[in-house]
């Protein structure tokens, strides 16, 4: 038993210990979140819809108007608000602290609530059909740009919120020893997103600017540039995110440690130096920019950030195959998988997270990551097939599952449902599995990422598909319609929950704390003593073969264009 202030509450259920302010952010930030996946998830059906040229639901200017809300409320805002959330999770609850600067939190909360509103009344107001990319020199009403940067100052207040809390858990001696990996994991988190913001605040402010007329003008090479070491390293805040809540839900779950920290945290670590590289894959066709820079960001320093996500892809995994060895299931490879918890969203929604962004993401990236291979996919339907399985199987659905576990812990509400909260990560995660390989089919076969009609009807030139990128854009529409209806389920249990679900025992809040039962998921060390999950390995070979056999069936493709040169 430890003694502690009046402003924390112990979950009866976790043992979690929750700082009254945090409980609150997290608790808002977390709705914040919900609320843009819900107005996101709207507008993916009607980009579907028109995408699926047989349906093509909107006119061009609706259509582009509602992409470049959907890419900024569901990149950008749905994720960032959980992960703040996310943040104070790991540092408050997790670290058994009082929150940081609570006044500044609220501060940097109001601030991406307002950012959001702003930009996107700019968008539905017409003023702001620009993209999410918003490409110099095609303009957008000023308050587009100053709601991302309102919104962007207050994520940046929320990082430094956490580094606060961790700092104070340090000073009050609430841990012992170096912060847990899961912690470790947000800090990478935290570190990758103030990079990112600051790289959006050196190009949108003088956008700003320039929309106001203060600036005459801004060289697009140089835009693109900076812009995408903040678009692309958005998403690479997700990846470290989504990975601590893979290390954190295998230990909520099975109580699983992991194999080896410093190898986890060292993995992490990659992250903080390589990943950004990976937004040299958005500028390979840009002709100002040298070979040199092209061929050391995509072809040698990506790797090690490559690196690092097959150590977590490997290492997760092969912590929950432990786990349940100790805990008896040892037949054959396969039996600790096949008597996991499948009906449990909590297990499932993170499994299918880390299949479907090793399969999918992964794969796909590394492979439009390289320089020569990325010229075949440019452009095309491919790269938000590729983004969409990083981004939506792997950050969204892991978000998803942290959800299941935080609706009885945190908001002390029973889940409603729970026959469709089993089904909701298979139909969400199988849905946009379909949408990603279709969506990734249509992009080999040259179908264009941004032209509302495919079938460039009244063209000067015009050009036809072959009839199996019709298939594959039907095929995607199903898969797209699937994920909407699974996404749809996620939110009505979420607020359904919220709404009518059963109030649980909160717990007082008071002066005495209990020990959390779950220690694995703030405990330290790992397992020892050579291998000991096999089961594991086999399915670590199985996904290099994978790799290896679609990296070379695309050198195979460009092979067929060499004789255009």
């Amino acid at each position: 038993m430890t003694t502690i202030a009046a402003m924390f509450r112990v979950c009866p259920r976790s043992g979690l210990q929750f700082h009254k302010s945090a409980e609150t952010l997290i608790k808002l930030n977390a709705v914040a979140a919900v609320v843009a996946l819900l107005l996101g998830g709207v507008l993916a059906l009607l980009i579907t819809l028109t995408r699926w040229q047989a349906v093509h639901l909107t006119d061009a200017e609706t259509f582009y108007m509602i992409l470049t809300a959907h890419g900024l409320d569901m990149l950008v805002i749905w994720i960032i608000f959980f992960e703040i959330a996310v943040l104070y999770f790991c540092s408050s609850t997790l670290l058994r602290c009082r929150l940081a600067a609570p006044n500044w939190a609220w501060l940097g909360f109001a601030l991406m609530v307002i950012g959001t509103i702003v930009f996107n009344v700019a968008i539905f107001t017409g003023n702001a059909s620009v993209m999410m990319t918003s490409y110099v020199p095609l303009p957008a009403n000023p308050s587009f740009y100053l709601g991302l940067i309102l919104f962007a100052v207050g994520a940046l207040i929320g990082c430094f919120v956490f580094l606060g809390t961790l700092v104070i858990a340090k000073a009050e001696k609430t841990y012992q020893g170096s912060i847990p990996l899961v912690t470790f994991g947000a800090l990478t988190a935290c570190i990758i997103a103030i990079f990112t913001i600051a790289s959006g605040a050196i190009i949108l402010i003088p956008t700003f600017l320039w929309s106001l007329g203060y600036i005459k003008s801004i060289d697009p090479l140089m835009y693109r540039t900076i812009w995408w070491a903040f678009g692309h390293s958005s998403q690479q805040i997700n990846v470290s995110a989504h990975v601590a809540v893979w290390y954190a839900i295998a230990a909520i779950v099975f109580g699983a440690k992991p194999m080896s920290e410093r190898v986890s945290r060292g993995a992490f670590l990659l992250y903080i130096f390589f990943l950004q590289l990976a937004s040299a894959h958005h500028l390979l066709s840009d002709p100002g920019l040298s070979v040199e820079w092209k061929v050391f960001n995509t072809s040698y320093a990506m790797y090690l950030a490559v690196l690092a996500s097959m150590i977590h892809g490997l290492t997760v995994p092969g912590a929950i195959e432990i786990a349940q060895r100790e805990k008896g299931y040892t037949k054959g490879l396969f039996e600790w998988v096949r008597k996991a918890p499948w009906g449990n969203p909590v297990f499932s929604g993170m499994f299918i997270s880390l299949i479907g962004f090793g399969f999918l993401g992964g794969i796909s990236g590394v492979m439009m990551g390289t320089e020569q291979l990325n010229m075949l996919i440019h452009n095309t339907l491919y790269v938000p097939g590729h983004f969409h399985a990083t981004v939506v199987i792997g950050t969204t659905l892991a978000f998803m599952a942290l959800t299941y576990f935080l609706l009885p812990t945190l908001f002390n509400r029973e889940v409603i449902m729970p026959g469709l909260a089993k089904w909701q990560p298979y139909l969400f995660g199988g849905g946009m599995g379909v949408f990603c390989l279709a969506m990734m089919g249509a992009g080999t076969l040259g179908v264009p990422r941004r032209h509302w009609d495919i079938t460039f009807a009244g063209a000067a030139l015009p050009y036809e598909f072959p009839g199996s990128a019709w298939l594959m854009i039907a095929i995607f529409a199903i898969g797209g319609i699937l994920a909407v209806i699974g996404g749809g389920a996620y939110i009505l249990i979420t607020v359904g929950s919220l709404l009518w679900g059963k109030r649980l025992d909160a717990g007082a809040y008071g002066t005495t704390g209990t020990v959390l039962k779950m220690p694995a998921l703030v405990g330290h060390g790992g397992h020892g003593g050579g291998f000991a999950a096999p089961g594991t390995f086999v399915f670590a070979l199985v996904f290099l073969t994978a790799f290896v056999l679609y990296y070379f069936v695309n050198w195979k493709y460009l092979s067929t264009v060499w004789g255009l040169s």
